[in-house]
């Protein structure tokens, strides 16, 4: 039976999650969108969904439909992850989302916590800091999207909110799980809806967890899940699988496909051009002119995959994103380029690649979709929230990289795992 439903506001995101999971024993599986037919066999589902920068109202309306089909389900528990960086805007959407499904719980509380400290996210004094920066010092002030100017947490997530924001300290979590539950209890008589929790370390990550474990639903980014597999385990909901991480050989060629501009994902594109591996850059601008840069692509792309790993991308620095962005507008490029990647992936599929590198969430799921996955087995991680993936019934492996993870070598290094 599932014991835990989640759903995720994008794919790169909803692989994160489950690798968490995964990685404490947990049979995890993720679906692509809402299923329509039973739940797979697990412990976990995670619903992927792509949510984080539609509309508000459609991310409520699938979001709804993910906790619906997900109550069917079984699931005890239920997990709303965002992104650690709290990717959003003023209109939402981690807070509409957020308050529609405790609605639709018949709750009135939760925490919310995109802390990951393995990969430098850190949640202080309410205040979201990346590595040794605050959020609204990093490379995500830049993201050509949700651009994130505000590190203080509770004020972006009371602009999104009808509900009052409140803040879990430090202090309190470092006190243990009864300080937590305590504290919350107060907050929640305070009439707090959304409280936001401090979080240094995977020490707090477990606290939360476990001082959570009786709400209905929890709101995070990847890292509070980490303790949850415990929680259940000591309920006697689960037995940890040993194999839950374990996927299958599949051989075949490989190549890698980026759409992510993040400073993380610029930095892997040029460590593998730096290698002098093969690379081609595909430009929005050329897209919008009307070339055929996808059959191009993939031209070159057959030519050389057969004897050695390719990159296609279309990551770029911020001001080279921005003015491409001020020529055909935001959402106009991001279509254009997440459409290409999208056709190069299903000609490399064809074309015999059996082992795929996607960098970026909404690549990610443009991918997905275009390859016709409607669920994934999750594997070891390559590095901290990215695991490979296997499309279930079928000999293809899936590496989905949220654009600000992964080690500057990471596109070789997933690769060489399932050489």
């Amino acid at each position: 039976m599932t014991v835990l439903g989640v759903i995720a506001d994008d794919f790169t995101g909803a692989t994160d999650v489950a690798s968490m999971l995964v990685r404490a024993g947990m049979r995890t599986v993720q679906v692509i969108g809402v299923p329509h037919g039973p739940p797979p066999k697990a412990d976990a589902v995670v619903v992927a969904l792509k949510s984080r920068t539609t509309p508000a109202a459609q991310a409520v309306a699938d979001s709804i439909a993910a906790l619906r089909w997900l109550q069917a389900a079984g699931a005890k528990q239920f997990y709303f992850k965002y992104c650690s960086t709290f990717d959003s805007t003023p209109a939402g959407n981690i807070g509409p989302v957020a308050e529609a499904l405790l609605e639709a719980l018949d709750s009135d509380f939760t925490i919310a916590c995109p802390a990951f400290p393995e990969n430098g996210r850190t949640v202080f004094r309410g205040h979201l800091f990346v590595g040794d920066q605050l959020l609204s010092d990093s490379g995500m002030r830049h993201h050509p999207l949700t651009p994130m100017t505000d590190a203080n947490l509770v004020a972006v997530l009371q602009a999104q909110s009808r509900g009052r924001v409140g803040l879990l300290r430090y202090d309190t979590v470092g006190q243990g799980v009864e300080a937590v539950r305590a504290r919350l209890a107060q907050l929640r008589a305070e009439g707090v809806r959304l409280a936001v929790a401090d979080a240094i370390d995977n020490d707090d990550l477990r606290t939360l967890a476990a001082a959570c474990a009786e709400l209905p639903l929890i709101t995070a980014g990847s890292g509070v899940a980490l303790g949850l597999p415990a929680v259940y385990e000591a309920r006697g909901w689960i037995q940890p699988d040993a194999q839950a991480a374990v996927l299958p050989a599949v051989g075949g060629a490989a190549a890698v496909l980026s759409g992510s501009c993040s400073v993380a994902t610029n930095a892997q594109v040029q460590h593998w051009i730096d290698a002098g591996r093969p690379a081609l850059r595909i430009d929005a601008r050329e897209l919008a002119q009307g070339r055929p840069v996808a059959a191009e692509a993939l031209a070159w792309a057959r030519d050389r995959v057969a004897d050695e790993p390719v990159l296609v991308y279309a990551t770029a620095r911020p001001e080279a994103v921005q003015a491409i962005q001020s020529e055909l507008g935001a959402e106009r490029a991001g279509a254009l380029v997440e459409q290409c990647l999208a056709t190069v992936a299903q000609g490399l599929v064809e074309s015999g690649v059996r082992r795929l590198v996607v960098a970026g969430g909404e690549t990610s799921g443009a991918v997905v979709q275009a390859l016709g996955v409607q669920q994934l087995r999750i594997g070891a991680p390559i590095d901290p929230g990215v695991p490979w993936t296997q499309a279930e019934g079928r000999p293809l492996l899936l590496a989905l990289k949220s654009g600000n993870f992964g080690s500057t070598d990471f596109f070789s290094k997933a690769l060489g795992q399932v050489a």
